[in-house]
């Protein structure tokens, strides 16, 4: 009985998300035009800090 519960939970959760993002849509733009720029700073940043660091591990195996 548990696992059909949390289908219908879930179920009902997606759907009331879906109608809530349509009904907020506007908002939700809002929202992602603020977060979508920190995310790729942060992405950036660690990809620049993995580069790094794999570099330095290239240089360190050629001594």
């Amino acid at each position: 009985m548990g696992k059909f519960l949390g289908i219908i939970v879930g179920a009902i959760l997606a759907f009331v998300g879906i109608l809530l993002l349509i009904a907020w849509w506007y908002e939700f733009l809002f929202i992602a035009r603020g977060i979508v720029p920190a995310l790729l700073i942060c992405g950036g940043v660690l990809a620049l800090f993995a580069g790094l660091s794999e570099l330095k591990d290239t240089i360190k195996s050629k001594l």
